[in-house]
């Protein structure tokens, strides 16, 4: 984010109906159908969506079976794209899968414990809300979390799956202090016009922005075109991997450009960013700092890092040189042991694929342990 004390800073959303999102559910499905058998399998999952049509392909090696029709449909189905109402049908829309298996050259670097790609990863943390995410993604997320809710318990029978959000704030002295602009758009029924939409949208804007931050009316605006009956996978092709930004921190820290669906935890694109993003976490949760960047850079086929750099962004009591040296002492920064230590051989990913990677609560099965803050306690001793 800028470094000026006064500026404006936008994040978007999107739900779990966005044909992007769609597909990364599938790929992130199919990964967990994999791992419930096989925890060892090796995944690199691709999804296309259109009208009527799924496709499903990339390099597999698993023990598991799986039966890539019944996981696509499921998904489909499981978001609310169920009937012919919006254009898209689990039941009767193709399914084609494509799928061979891990390339050998990629499997003896990652058999000895090396890094399943090359690239750079990003982790990032800042004090601006509890759940130490940036305020702008955090509240776009939320807002289409409580309309997804209130849609899967029949509170809205005339809105659809597909929607996005767009959340602007004002920030002074670096910390954000009110909306200037949201924007809504979300899939409706025919039947509706865009003022009735607007209201139904309303209360769930209202109760998830602090008291105090909405914008005013001029600039509260839902379905900007007029209209928004054509969407999903029916309005727009969808494909793994479309979102990085919406996954992570809505723009407001850097992205090496991997994206996290569809991909086992060998692979560092996925795996490194959540250590990353675990790391920075406890080092703004430890006080250390109000703001933690982090970038690790691997080689495909070596275990240990290329690179680490931490940015506390000038917001640091102490001095970064001294984190670089003690955060990989305190958590080794290997494939291997991000995957045993982060317990990310489990099935926990569909749930990921939506709504963000991070500034979730930790879940009791393993879900979202990059999310936990247990190395606090020992970095505020040690400083």
């Amino acid at each position: 984010m800028p470094a000026k004390n006064r500026f404006l800073f936008t994040s978007e959303s999107v739900t779990e109906g966005h044909p992007d999102k769609i597909a990364d559910q599938i790929s992130d499905a199919v990964l967990d159908a994999c791992l419930t058998e096989d925890p060892m399998s090796r995944v690199a999952c691709e999804s296309l969506l259109a009208t009527g049509l799924v496709v499903v392909a990339g390099e597999i090696t698993t023990k598991s079976y799986v039966d890539f029709q019944s996981v696509a449909r499921g998904v489909v189905s499981a978001i609310g794209y169920n009937n012919a109402l919006y254009g898209f049908d689990s039941n009767t829309c193709a399914v084609i899968s494509t799928i061979n298996k891990q390339s050998g050259d990629i499997a003896m670097g990652v058999d000895t414990g090396g890094a399943g790609d090359q690239g750079m990863m990003f982790g990032y943390a800042s004090n601006e809300t509890p759940e130490l995410m940036p305020a702008p993604i955090y509240y776009a997320h939320e807002i289409l979390r409580s309309l997804s809710t209130a849609r899967h318990a029949g509170q809205t029978p005339l809105l659809g799956p597909d929607s996005k959000s767009q959340v602007t704030l004002q920030y002074i002295d670096g910390k954000p202090v009110r909306a200037t602009k949201i924007v809504v758009s979300i899939q409706h029924d025919d039947s509706i016009e865009r003022e009735e939409v607007r209201e139904i949208i309303r209360p769930h804007v209202l109760k998830t922005l602090p008291e105090g931050w909405m914008c005013d009316e001029t600039n509260f605006l839902v379905n900007p075109t007029g209209r928004f009956v054509i969407g999903g996978p029916d309005g727009d092709a969808g494909v793994t991997g479309r979102k990085i930004i919406v996954d992570t921190y809505g723009g407001a820290a850097p992205h090496g450009g991997g994206a996290f669906s569809g991909k086992d935890p060998t692979k560092v694109d996925r795996s490194a960013a959540y250590a990353a993003r675990y790391l920075a976490k406890n080092v703004v949760a430890a006080g250390v700092a109000e703001r933690c960047t982090i970038q690790v850079a691997y080689a495909i086929g070596v275990a240990d890092p290329m690179s680490l750099l931490v940015d506390l962004h000038g917001t640091g009591k102490v001095d970064e040189r001294k984190l670089e040296k003690m955060l990989p002492e305190m958590f080794r920064l290997t494939p291997t042991n991000i995957r045993r230590t982060l317990k990310l051989n489990k099935p926990i990913y569909r749930r990921t694929a939506a709504y963000g990677h991070f500034g979730r609560a930790p879940d009791k099965d393993g879900g979202f342990s990059w999310e936990r803050t247990d190395l606090a306690a020992q970095l505020k001793k040690a400083f």
